[in-house]
């Protein structure tokens, strides 16, 4: 067992900007989330980082894009492994025994009081190091204390209350949002759609890269065709000017844009919901327009929800939720939603069963047999 030091912070604690030692301490503050190092950042740390944690940093960033893993995937996994670093003062993982994941996980659990679902990233983070970065086997976990996952059911707005927020919306956040609720998408589904993958003539919608890197075909809704069809020939016109002064290209995934030098200022590449500001890339100075970033539909929807009075927390994603759920209560069998939803399990989707067998959606309260 490796003692921790708890009153002396070593230079890559300091640089690194982590979490202290918490393990005598009676009422930990929770820090804030950290930044992400990132190979340009290497060299502006090397006085306080020793060569093994630089390497190992190195190899868990370089592991992660070999292997394709999102960028959010690739912040937090980052984010836990320095922690974890930090946590056991700046010492490089190669010099600690596995073992010592478990009393990580133990104090973000007893003292942190992180989530199940917090705790379980950062165990995924650090297996993903000792398993696939370093080669090491792990063992002496099991006296890990494990936050509790609960069990919660979804949150679901009734059709009455959709059609209530939807009209509190205007402009490019209403069509997003009616496109969330219509096709089932993630919020960042939507705000990444290209125009390349809507298609009107056979009403669909072609989700690329979702959660778990698949792809997958859902419905696109009649009722917003015409819509989608005038906000595309506007933003065909932005691009068209974003050419004319010698910009309108966009990011590309993986090394398209080496194979295909002339598809990231093609339409069908263009975001259906650019952002409204141009930027210059760091990397190759071109000007170019992201999408629309998922903020701006959260702030939306959230105004919209507190205009009109609903009482439920619900956020975008609650509009997906309710997308599975209604299309249960009009008898759509539970595969063809899995399909929609792009669930790997089907069990996934049965959580949507539980919503539609409480209250009056599955049975009648004894209380209505009474008489008046």
């Amino acid at each position: 067992m490796i003692t921790h030091p708890t009153n002396t912070p070593t230079p890559l604690f300091d640089a690194l900007r982590t979490i202290p030692a918490w393990a005598d301490q009676a009422s930990p503050v929770w820090p804030a989330a950290v930044d992400v190092l990132l190979p340009a950042e290497m060299e502006r740390i090397a006085p306080a980082a020793s060569a093994a944690v630089r390497m190992v940093l190195q190899r868990v960033h370089g592991m992660l894009r070999a292997r394709h893993y999102s960028r959010r995937t690739e912040k937090a996994y980052l984010g836990w492994v320095r922690r974890y670093i930090s946590f056991n003062g700046g010492q490089s993982p190669t010099d600690l025994a596995p073992s010592e994941i478990s009393r990580f996980l133990t104090m973000l659990a007893v003292q942190g009081h992180v989530a199940a679902s917090t705790q379980n990233q950062a165990f995924s983070a650090l297996l993903f190091l000792y398993r696939d970065v370093l080669g090491i086997a792990l063992e002496g976990l099991d006296e890990a204390v494990r936050a509790k996952r609960p069990v919660r059911l979804p949150q679901v707005l009734s059709l009455v209350e959709v059609r209530a927020v939807l009209n509190k919306l205007r402009g490019t956040t209403r069509t997003m949002a009616i496109l969330m609720y219509g096709s089932g998408l993630r919020v960042l589904e939507c705000a990444r759609l290209r125009v390349k993958d809507i298609d009107f003539d056979r009403g669909e919608i072609t989700v690329r890269d979702g959660k778990g890197q698949k792809d997958r075909v859902t419905v696109l809704p009649s009722k917003v065709a015409d819509t989608l069809r005038a906000h595309v020939a506007r933003v065909k016109a932005l691009h068209d000017a974003d050419l004319r002064i010698g910009a309108g290209r966009v990011a590309l995934p993986d090394a398209l844009a080496r194979k295909y030098t002339r598809a990231a200022e093609e339409w069908g590449w263009q975001w259906v919901f650019p952002a409204a500001r141009l930027y210059s890339d760091a990397r190759t100075g071109e000007r170019r327009r992201h999408h629309v970033h998922e903020s701006v539909l959260q702030r939306a929807f959230r105004d919209a929800v507190r205009a009109t009075g609903i009482a439920k927390p619900a956020s975008c994603h609650t509009l997906r939720h309710s997308f599975a759920t209604h299309l249960l209560e009009k008898g759509y069998d539970i595969r063809t939603i899995q399909e929609l939803l792009g669930h790997s399990d089907v069990s996934t989707t049965m959580i949507y069963t539980h919503v539609l067998n409480r209250g009056g959606m599955g049975v009648q309260s004894p209380v209505d047999w009474l008489g008046s």
